[in-house]
């Protein structure tokens, strides 16, 4: 029953977190951000990241305690939603993300405790299912969200962002720690030591391009796309939705099926490549249908990198040093969620958006060659 609750509690978290995101390109746009100010909104999200999740994991094995600091982000995820919904406006939208970010630093425990109640061997399979319910959640709001949008308009969904945290931080009071898991104080040299481990260094770098190919198009600028392309509420919500549904599924395919069959160094490698070709097909695209076909295979693709990245990053990490260890694979992934937006949007205020997706596609291309170079396995 505890990991059932937990993973519910986690669906809730990423509720809260994604109500808004298929509206909050074109709000921002609606409310007179240029294209440079929305990638600087979108990459607000991951600034908060990059800065907080180190901290948030030696601090978390330091205490030895992951509960205290998933209830601290499902109230911040909550303050975060209600800001927006009071004070609509650009900045408020800012603030907003960037207050989201501080929540999501908290991912870093939910992820660690979760695998706790697992062996050791099974991380893999362990994140794979948390970030199966992580996009159960994200789906649930986008679709919810949709409507919510459509009947009451679009700063409703941060109220129901708001709601969707209530619930998380209500069932937080029921998860357990696993308390068989040691605890040994680390001390910062023990940080160094972790972030020099070869496969962490690897599955970071390849990690920074996978977000920032996925925040800069389909958290980022592939909404704005389907606006031009006459889409409504609902089939904002529903474009950015469908490329959630394989994040269901599919981490579980790619743990066992996928990495069995290829291997992890192929799997990421055809994850990379077809996820830059999607990218570069996006702006050319002039039929919503099409645009949601593509953007169902975006989400297989990105379900077959960034699960696997995430559970390799721990897979040969200490149990109690394995907050850190997500922590630094987090924040440093954070860079890319930061930096993805900032591009596209830059380059798409300069030289329109075709380019900035076409640059961002070769970007998935270099890390597809990247990925042959390393050799993880």
């Amino acid at each position: 029953m505890n990991r059932i609750f937990f993973m519910i509690a986690t669906s809730f978290f990423w509720f809260s977190l994604y109500a808004y995101v298929p509206e909050l390109s074109t709000y921002a746009k609606d409310l007179g951000a240029s294209y440079e100010v929305i990638g600087i909104i979108a990459g607000a999200y991951g600034l908060t990241q990059t800065l907080l999740r180190i901290p948030l994991g030696m601090l978390s094995d330091r205490l030895n305690k992951r509960k205290m600091f998933i209830q601290f982000g499902m109230v911040v995820t909550i303050i975060s939603s209600l800001i927006t919904f009071f004070f609509p406006s650009v900045f408020s939208l800012l603030v907003t993300r960037l207050l989201a970010g501080v929540a999501a630093s908290t991912w870093v425990t939910f992820t660690v405790l979760f695998a706790s109640y697992y062996k050791r061997e099974e991380s893999t399979k362990a994140i794979g299912i948390m970030n199966g319910y992580n996009a159960a959640g994200q789906l649930s709001a986008m679709l919810l969200g949709g409507f919510i949008s459509l009947q009451f308009g679009t700063r409703y969904l941060y109220l129901l962002g708001a709601i969707g945290g209530l619930g998380g931080l209500i069932l937080s009071f029921i998860i357990s720690e696993n308390k068989e898991v040691s605890f040994i104080p680390l001390h910062i040299k023990e940080l160094f030591l972790i972030a020099a481990d070869s496969v962490l260094i690897k599955v970071s770098i390849l990690a920074i391009l996978s977000q920032l190919i996925t925040f800069a198009t389909t958290f980022g600028f592939v909404p704005i796309i389907a606006q031009n392309l006459g889409a409504t509420s609902i089939q904002l919500s529903l474009i950015t939705a469908i490329g959630i549904v394989p994040a269901i599924w599919m981490p579980a395919l790619t743990g066992t099926v996928l990495i069995r069959l290829w291997g992890e160094t192929k799997t990421l490698v055809y994850g990379f490549m077809l996820s830059a070709v999607l990218c570069i097909m996006t702006p050319f695209i002039s039929a919503l249908w099409v645009l949601m076909i593509v953007q169902f295979f975006v989400g297989v693709a990105r379900s077959m990198v960034f699960p696997l990245l995430m559970g390799l990053s721990i897979r040969n990490i200490e149990v109690n040093k394995r907050g850190t260890a997500m922590g630094i694979f987090q924040a440093v992934y954070g860079v890319g969620m930061i930096i993805g937006p900032i591009i596209l949007g830059s380059l798409a205020g300069q030289f329109g958006l075709t380019v900035g997706f076409i640059v961002t596609g070769l970007i998935g291309v270099s890390a597809s060659l990247l990925t042959m170079k390393f050799k993880i396995i």
